[in-house]
């Protein structure tokens, strides 16, 4: 179960982006999915890659508190963050339907993953070290 809760939420953002892509099911990013009128009189529309982007964000964010948890899974966890990074790259360059701004930060939002992640490992790691260590000195 632990291996489970390790899987990157992003990079079911980015198969999802992918089986739309590989099975034809791909619909223009400009294509509007929704549009409405705020009271303030101005127009407001969704495209279809703002909905990749929302869904980014979120799960950037489970990601995020993910990183804040310290076990035997961080590693798998960090090491699948990395992967869905490099393959979310290559994508990105190499595959058409790949190469839009909804990927790009799609892209992004997964290296952010992976740089939180290990940037709060260390921070935790350290502080544990500082608070376990006894110097001697003092009280």
């Amino acid at each position: 179960m632990r291996y489970i809760l390790s899987f990157p939420a992003i990079a079911l953002v980015i198969i999802a982006f992918n089986i739309l892509g590989l099975t034809g099911q791909w619909m223009d990013s400009e294509s509007l999915v929704w549009d409405g009128m705020l009271p303030s009189g101005s127009e407001f529309y969704l495209k279809v890659s703002d909905f990749f982007i929302m869904a980014g964000l979120v799960a950037l964010f489970f990601e995020i508190i993910k990183a804040a948890r310290l076990g035997t899974g961080t590693i798998v966890d960090h090491m699948l963050s990395t992967a869905t990074f490099i393959v979310a790259l290559v994508e990105f360059l190499l595959v058409p339907f790949c190469g839009t701004a909804a990927f790009f930060f799609l892209m992004i939002m997964s290296l952010i993953d992976v740089v939180a992640g290990y940037s709060v490992s260390i921070l935790a790691a350290r502080r544990d070290f500082s608070v376990g260590r006894n110097d001697g000195g003092g009280l």
